[in-house]
């Protein structure tokens, strides 16, 4: 094998690969060696057809399999001993490509092909502990834990009988028989039931219908069955039911008291505040440390400079173009709802690519040279998590994890990008800045939609999968920022 570099400008690079036709033959030879007892061929015994026939009658189709195998090895050879990476897997790229085969087969010629590439760039990583960050800090006060006392209260209403007609809000207990064409049908009855006017649990009519109603009155309700009513056989129909009110109730909050913590589990009302401020002050550590990330990004950003491999960040701009296109079409807006215009987008997303490719390669580097690492029980946890988001299909999901390598890869890489922020932080200089919880959670004015996911430099720049650190900035989506505004 022969191998020339016949490129390098920039991060490109070409390399002309040359496979000797002594070599190719030997590798055939050797795939017939392999192949001649199993071979079966009429007129021959078993084991006794001569090479050189079984090379006529198989030979085109196991050298095309030779010429795949050998490109395949010589290409990583070619790329062993360079200092550097590429930053996509190489292209490879033949003179005559159709003639490939027909060259190496019947003219004896020698295999060449062209690897094209581009190469990580060499990253002189800023000092650490020159960068400054800056991290906004709330403290919880009675306010945060009124507030949150109040939202639970609600979450567990209670409910008083009352003489009155029924309202809005009020929770009215009552017997039914639902019928279709003067059928009863399958889960159109119920003794018992408990409907609170409002909640738009029952299908439309229903709740409505009871409006007025008081303890003991007797009503017929006629509600409709929605057009896309998940049971197929009642879907778009109208029902008749035949209704007995056994009780109507209004709403009452709990008191804020002992009974109350009681009722949830605690002893004490003080415990109870006790974990409402424990929460509270979870949920604000978040906030903060999102927004010292954010910092922490904006920084490393603006202390590195370095040419970038053109088909990662245009990777990149495709991904991010695509959303917002998207976006566009499910909102059914243009650009000029927005204020801009495509050609002002295009110039604002391609700089957001070239920043988050820029900090996924200076977060990688960051780990690479700190030797973070994202170990088997993370990955694990991260598994055991994303399932629990699925119930009733947990082993279909972590079966999915465990035979999908690419989709295991994307699942460590957001554990890597903490883990490398995490280390960051420790590093850097800290500038606490006292804010309001309002201010806490209020979102910055470019924020988007984190999708970006840490380099998972675990395994050594996995060319294959490099990925790249989104960085928050977005100017034209109204989407929620998960992890910047909080509740």
């Amino acid at each position: 094998m022969q191998i020339t570099e016949t490129l390098s400008e920039g991060l490109k690079r070409e390399l002309k690969v040359v496979i000797g036709a002594q070599e190719l033959d030997a590798r055939l030879r050797a795939k017939l060696e392999e192949v001649k007892d199993k071979v079966r061929i009429n007129g021959f015994r078993p084991g006794k057809v001569p090479l050189e026939h079984i090379r006529k009658v198989y030979g085109r189709s196991m050298m095309a399999e030779v010429l795949q195998q050998a490109v395949e090895e010589t290409s990583q050879k070619a790329l062993t001993g360079r200092d550097e990476k590429p930053a996509f897997q190489p292209s490879i790229s033949f003179p005559k490509e159709e003639a490939v085969l027909e060259n190496v087969m019947d003219r004896g010629s020698d295999l060449e092909f062209t690897m094209s590439f581009e190469v990580l760039p060499k990253i002189e990583l800023a000092e650490l502990k020159g960068l400054t960050v800056e991290k906004p800090v709330a403290t919880v006060g009675e306010d945060e834990i009124n507030r949150a006392m109040m939202r639970l209260r609600e979450g567990n209403q209670l409910y008083e009988a009352k003489d009155g007609p029924a309202e809005e809000g009020d929770q009215v207990t009552l017997d039914f028989v639902g019928r279709i064409d003067g059928e009863a049908f399958e889960g159109g009855s119920a003794q018992d039931a408990q409907v609170v006017i409002g909640r738009k649990m029952f299908i439309p009519g229903f709740e409505e219908g009871l409006v007025g109603a008081k303890a003991g009155d007797k009503r017929e309700i006629t509600a409709s069955f929605p057009e896309r009513y998940q049971a197929k056989h009642l879907a778009g129909k109208t029902a008749m039911f035949e209704t007995t009110v056994k009780e109507v109730a209004a709403p009452r909050l709990p008191q804020a008291d002992d009974a109350f913590a009681t009722s949830l589990g605690l002893e004490s009302l003080d415990k109870l505040k006790e974990v409402i401020r424990d929460q509270i002050s979870r949920d604000f550590n978040t906030a903060s440390r999102m927004k010292a990330k954010r910092s922490l990004l904006d920084a490393l950003d603006k202390a590195h400079s370095f040419e970038l491999p053109p088909s990662l960040v245009e990777s990149e701009f495709e991904q991010i173009w695509g959303e917002v296109k998207r976006h566009l079409e499910q909102t059914k807006k243009a650009f000029s709802d927005e204020g801009t215009s495509e050609e002002k987008a295009r110039e604002e997303y391609r700089a957001l690519a070239e920043r988050r490719v820029r900090l996924g390669l200076v977060l990688s580097e960051i780990g690479t040279r700190n030797n973070v690492q994202v170990t088997d029980q993370e990955v694990q946890r991260a598994i055991m998590e994303r399932a629990r988001s699925y119930p009733g299909q947990e082993r279909k999901v972590i079966e999915f994890y465990k035979t999908n390598p690419g989709a295991m890869l994307e699942l460590r890489a957001p554990i890597f990008e903490d883990k490398v922020v995490d280390f960051a932080l420790e590093l850097v200089k800290i500038e606490e800045k006292p804010v309001s919880a309002e201010e806490l959670f209020r979102p910055d004015e470019d924020d988007m939609p984190e999708h970006v996911h840490g380099p998972d430099c675990d395994h050594d720049h996995d060319h294959d999968h490099h990925h790249h650190h989104d960085d928050g900035h977005h100017h034209h989506h109204d989407h929620d920022h998960g992890e910047a505004k909080g509740k």
